[in-house]
């Protein structure tokens, strides 16, 4: 086959939060969002978009989250809508499971039925009808994909946006409509197989691990967090992923590239905030944002007040909440000027409802449910911003935050050692504020120097917060992130995606 001028890179992906026009009709139409996955897939298909590149999509057809009836298009509208046209560039797989889904996931084992869905329609029909140069894998609903494409010698990336995985049987894999015979040998199984009878009934096969081992080049998403798994730190994860993990970061095939937070997250022109700002006029506005907060949640209405906010889901696994429990109180009675605002949902909800409601301090504490408005409210009002996680894969809300200037007050693990730097007002550097014991001796110890912060000279205040805001927009960006990915597409094959 002849060479392409431009190599052809087709991003396989089950959730996204938009696409480009330009990119294929109904373009406009098709979001669907779980978490930070969604939000680099789009912005790295927009880049290439952008660049020329000849990018191609492959996702789930979610007809109801794209709000697609087909019932309601004529006969000229519907043969386009189905049609898959010489330059169309999304390729939907198609599947009853996916037409009525009001989320990306389900709960339970609903998910392994929606993975392998979408990998039949990927490996069957969409990978014969692009016939990418390489493919871009994200997480275990896509990690057969990387076995397969190695047997059709096409390079793969995979990326580990987490440590979750499922596991199944190559029978389960068959049933699917998935020929694993052509490709079993590239897959990641509990224990060494033998032939492939022998393996197809008993021996699981682990998604995550399959697409570390059978991808190419892999990609965690912070540097930091791919050094601490191939260092052996955090228990939790299985040896599985952790030894091909570190098979590929020995054979330098694998790195770390951050995400960044979406392109809305900006306090200019962020419609969920009353008052928006930038890094030269945040002071009045910050403090207009902090009353209208204080109003909702019921804390004392007063600007002067540091405001701390918790912006993650309340999982004592992860997220550290029951280090802030611990001295939540305490820290409030050193600090009479400082409130704590947590909206978030999880197990721990409870307990800060507790402390607040036996301490009766109702105007210093608040607790709501998560509520995206609110939230964005939060950084925009807030002082400083709370994420004490005992591990942290990459993290968004502590680049969020500067960027509101809300600073950052952060266990030092993973993708907060890779964004958040100790604050030094007199060199004018860094941009947080953190603690290496994982305890809650430490995070008081953090929360004290942000106090400390706080009551340093207005001047002084003003100046950092001015410059972190504008150094964070300037980092923390999409743009910034796809470059990187691009930078590593070429590095895979070898030439540039664009002459």
């Amino acid at each position: 086959m002849r060479k392409r001028k431009n190599p052809r890179i087709l991003i396989v992906t089950p959730e996204i939060t938009y696409l480009p026009e330009g990119m294929g009709n109904l373009a406009g139409k098709m979001s669907a969002k779980a978490g930070g996955m969604a939000d680099v897939s789009a912005s790295l298909v927009q880049s290439l978009h952008t660049l020329g590149a000849d990018v191609h999509v492959a996702l789930p057809h979610y007809r109801r989250m794209f709000h697609i009836e087909t019932a309601q298009l004529v006969a000229s509208e519907l043969r386009k809508y189905k049609a898959h046209l010489p330059d169309e560039r999304i390729h939907l797989a198609e599947d009853r499971c996916f037409y009525y889904r009001d989320a990306v996931y389900s709960q339970g084992d609903g998910n392994i039925k929606l993975a392998l869905a979408f990998q039949r329609e990927v490996i069957n029909n969409i990978i014969p009808r692009v016939q990418p140069d390489l493919i871009h894998c994200n997480d275990w609903m896509t990690g057969l994909i990387p076995a397969a494409a190695r047997r059709e010698g096409i390079p793969c990336l995979f990326t580990v946006h987490n440590i979750h995985t499922q596991k199944l049987t190559l029978s389960q894999i068959e049933d699917a409509g998935i020929d694993s015979a052509e490709f079993w040998m590239h897959l990641y199984y509990s224990y060494p197989p033998y032939n492939y009878f022998e393996s197809r009934e008993s021996n699981y096969v682990d998604l995550q691990a399959s697409g570390i081992f059978g991808a190419h080049f892999i990609n965690t998403v912070s540097p930091t967090f791919l050094t601490e798994i191939v260092n052996g730190w955090h228990s939790f994860i299985p040896d599985s992923i952790r030894n091909e993990i570190r098979g590929k970061y020995y054979a330098n095939c694998a790195t770390g590239i951050l995400n960044a937070p979406d392109t809305a997250d900006n306090p200019a022109t962020d419609d969920k905030i009353p008052f928006k700002y930038g890094p030269e006029n945040h002071f009045a506005a910050k403090r207009e944002n902090k009353i209208a907060l204080q109003h909702a949640l019921g804390l004392e209405e007063n600007p002067d007040k540091a405001l701390f906010f918790w912006p993650s889901r309340l999982d004592p696994v992860q997220k550290g909440p029951q280090l802030l429990t611990d001295i939540a109180y305490r820290f409030l009675e050193k600090h009479p000027d400082a409130q704590i605002a947590v909206i978030a949902n999880g197990s721990f909800q409870r307990h800060f409802c507790e402390i607040r409601d036996f301490h009766s301090i109702h105007s210093r504490l608040a607790v709501r449910d998560f509520d995206s408005r609110l939230s964005q409210l939060g950084f925009a009002a807030s002082d400083f911003t709370l994420m004490p996680s005992l591990f942290e894969p990459c993290g968004l809300p502590q680049m969020q935050a500067p960027i509101y200037g809300s600073l950052a007050v952060v266990h030092d693990t993973g993708g907060l050692h890779d964004t958040v730097e100790m604050l030094d007002t007199a060199a004018s550097k860094g941009n947080g504020f953190i603690f290496e014991t994982y305890d809650s001796n430490g995070l008081f110890w953090a929360m004290d120097r942000a106090m400390d912060f706080f009551h340093s000279p207005a001047p002084v205040r003003e100046r950092e917060i001015s410059r972190i805001m504008a150094e964070s927009l300037r980092r923390f960006n999409h743009d910034e992130c796809a470059k990187q990915y691009i930078a590593l597409y070429e590095r895979m094959l070898d030439r540039p995606l664009v002459r």
